[in-house]
């Protein structure tokens, strides 16, 4: 069933999916599911199809991924993704050992691997992600900066503090006040 599944770069978001989604019943191709960065499809595609599904997804901004390790890349992302903005309150975890389970891998090959081909670390990448989600909340205005350091597993909010003006150069409280240095979209971070 493996020639079944399909693996999508820069699936990073709900709308991505349905994005992905409709580009394929758009080809008259009928999923049988979509995630993030994966597609299982009841049959394999043949080369024309791959082909336009290929030129129209990068059209979208994405592109199919064929070699095993881009695979690989691609999954420590989605998961580091899923765990950061859509897994309420769930940060407690060790990241090394959840990457490794996940993925049914040694973390040490996949952490070697994540460096060699996107030139830096998961951690740098985790922490990224971490000071997106920062932003996002900082901009709601829901949360205090301590519940907002809870919320995302930080030692203190001198920690959060210090991690968020060593990403953006400025302090939470500052990037509260102008708010010009803009989220980006987590396919940027």
């Amino acid at each position: 069933m493996a020639e079944n599944k399909l693996y999508i770069k820069n699936m990073v978001c709900n709308r991505c999916i349905m994005v992905v989604k409709a580009e394929l019943e758009k080809l008259g191709i009928k999923p049988l599911s979509v995630e993030l960065g994966e597609v299982i499809l009841p049959q394999a595609l043949d080369a024309k199809q791959k082909e336009e599904l290929s030129d129209d997804l990068q059209s979208l901004g994405f592109s199919l991924i064929d070699d095993r390790r881009g695979r690989l890349i691609e999954q420590v992302k989605n998961l580091i993704i899923e765990l950061v903005h859509y897994n309420d309150n769930d940060l407690k975890i060790n990241l090394s050992d959840y990457i490794g389970e996940k993925l049914h891998h040694d973390y040490n090959y996949i952490s070697n691997l994540f460096s060699e081909i996107e030139g830096s670390t998961i951690e740098k990448y985790f922490i990224a992600q971490k000071i997106e989600k920062v932003k996002e909340l900082l901009v709601y205005d829901e949360l205090t900066l301590n519940e907002i350091a809870f919320k995302l597993n930080y030692s203190s909010v001198a920690h959060l503090s210090a991690q968020f003006k060593k990403v953006t150069g400025l302090t939470p409280s500052h990037f509260k006040q102008i708010k010009t240095n803009k989220r980006k979209s987590l396919d940027e971070v």
